[in-house]
Parts: C-alpha cells; sequence; structure tokens
C-alpha cells in the first residue's frame, strides 16, 4: 500500500474529500517523525511502537573502490508491532495448497 492508497482509503471510510484526507494522513506521518526527532517514542496502542536506535560510529568501505570510509554515528527509526498486530496479521494467513497438506500430517505423493 503506497500513501496515495492510504489517502484513499482514508477519504473512502470516513466519507471524507480526498484533500482532507490527504491532510489528516500527512499530519500523523508530520507528527510521528517530529516526535522521533525529539527522541521521543510514539505508543499506539494494538498496532506498535515508534522510536529511535542509535547506531555508533563505524569503519566501511568504499564498494566501488575498497577505501576505507568513516560513517559517523546516526539515529534511525525503529519500529516494534504489538502482540495484537501480531495476531491479526498470523490469523488471516491462508497456507498454500500445498503447504496445507504438509501442515496438516499428510504426506506428499512419492514418484
Amino acid at each position: 500500500m503506497t500513501k496515495a492508497d492510504l489517502i484513499d482509503e482514508v477519504s473512502r471510510l470516513a466519507e471524507l474529500t480526498r484533500k482532507d484526507s490527504e491532510v489528516i494522513v500527512e499530519t500523523i506521518f508530520e507528527s510521528v517523525v517530529r516526535s522521533l526527532r525529539a527522541g521521543d517514542k510514539i505508543e499506539i496502542r494494538g498496532f506498535g511502537s515508534f522510536r529511535t536506535r542509535q547506531r555508533k560510529s563505524r569503519v566501511g568501505r568504499n564498494p566501488k573502490t575498497g577505501e576505507r570510509v568513516e560513517v559517523p554515528a546516526k539515529k534511525i527509526p525503529f519500529f516494534k508491532p504489538s502482540k495484537e498486530l501480531k495476531d491479526m496479521v498470523n490469523s488471516y494467513v491462508e497456507p498454500h495448497p500445498q503447504v496445507q497438506g504438509a501442515a496438516e500430517g499428510t504426506p506428499e505423493p512419492q514418484m
């Protein structure tokens, strides 16, 4: 799903104009980014949490030349899904027909 798809979905479900839905989606994303920049943790119950993790500085290599390059320390965004989200995602997984037989304990045909 792209941001445009998300905007369309909000517009359809909330019965709002596309412009209003775009403002809502953009505001949510901007709020998340602003909070992460400030070092805050964002927790959305039933969905998950966003936070930043600190990466140490390290020595890397330029893949073209093989030259050593100093990579500075930086913060990276990190998302941790909630148990509820994991359960919802896994409850809708339909096994592939070939895998389903194996999961039920029926042996695959031998040739």
